[in-house]
């Protein structure tokens, strides 16, 4: 079992930054491929960015490309999604999930074995 932990959501103005911050306990961090998600009210859950295990190669949706990374920090057991320039359209409850297919940055919210309870991110415009 792993249990993730986010915080760092919050309100903020649009053009602002929100740092989210995803804490594991459990099995080995390390040997899990982690993703952040999102859900806006009314909307299905969609796929925000992926890091695959090492770290070594990252995905990140079109929607936030260019505005967002996502990291990690196997020593802390801590993956990170970095959000700037924040828009609106980014409100949504957003959740990290941890994947055991440890080398692909999956897109598809069934590959993902635990999810953690989400941190709501508000933008006001």
């Amino acid at each position: 079992q792993v249990q993730l932990v986010e915080s760092g959501g919050g309100l903020v103005h649009a053009g602002g930054s929100l740092r989210l911050s995803c804490v594991a306990s459990g099995r080995a961090f390390s040997n899990y491929a982690m993703g952040w998600f999102r859900q806006a009210p009314g909307k299905e859950r969609e796929f925000v960015a992926a890091i695959i295990r090492e770290g070594v190669w990252t995905s990140l949706a079109d929607s936030v490309k260019g505005r967002s990374t996502i990291s990690r920090d196997d020593a802390k057991n801590t993956v990170y999604l970095q959000m700037n320039d924040l828009k609106p359209e980014d409100t949504a409850v957003y959740y990290c999930a941890a994947s055991s297919r440890a080398y692909a940055a999956s897109y598809s919210a069934p590959d993902y074995n635990y999810w953690g309870q989400g941190t709501q991110v508000t933008v006001s415009s």
